[in-house]
């Protein structure tokens, strides 16, 4: 079954989809929007099946992963971040301040640092919660955004890379592997975070 783009509504049988190319706009790229579009062409599958991970900085092979997975490799790959080692120790230390969405009694080292409303307590517990608005000069080449897709939350890069019309592109990974597009306000964002 074929998606349309940037959402999972199906296609209608004998739709085709027509080659658009917008004029962008490409700025100077930040050592972590660099790192996560590395990451185009190499995480091809979206796969959230909890696995086993070395620690610190466990991975799971560059090929698959989901959107929490794109911040987690670019953030260690630019800024030397092991947000694994970093929520983990955080959770540690104060497990009562982190969302009780799946029962869990203590932390999982394996599967903490994957799950975006952890993601988005560690940023905002770090000081880099930023105000959600819909102006796109408000968003920067590196922030990190979130917002939820069909219910499900999502975790996004803003990109160096902008619409004509100077809204960033997002850098993500939404079901087909790391992608860059222009996404940013598809989705109600409910997080923006500037790490310093």
């Amino acid at each position: 079954m074929l998606f349309k783009p940037s959402t999972f509504e199906p296609l209608k049988k004998g739709f085709e989809l027509l080659p658009f190319v917008e004029k962008t706009i490409e700025k100077p790229s930040p050592p972590l929007v660099k790192s996560a579009r590395e990451q185009i062409g190499e995480t091809l599958i979206y796969d959230p099946k909890y696995v086993r991970l070395e620690y610190p900085n466990g991975d799971i092979s560059r090929t698959k992963g989901v959107c929490t997975d794109v911040i987690i490799r670019a953030l260690r790959d630019a800024k030397k971040i092991d947000l694994q080692k970093e929520v983990h120790e955080d959770m540690k230390r104060a497990f009562s301040s982190y969302p009780k969405i799946w029962g869990a009694k203590s932390t999982d080292r394996n599967i903490d640092h994957r799950r975006v409303p952890n993601l988005k307590r560690y940023f905002k517990r770090k000081g880099y919660a930023l105000s959600v608005t819909k102006n796109p000069k408000d968003y920067r080449a590196g922030d990190i955004v979130t917002c939820k897709v069909q219910g499900r939350p999502h975790i996004m890069i803003v990109s160096s890379k902008q619409t004509s019309d100077g809204v960033p592109y997002i850098i993500h990974n939404i079901g087909w592997g790391t992608r860059e597009n222009d996404d940013l306000f598809s989705y109600p964002l409910d997080g923006h975070y500037r790490l310093k």
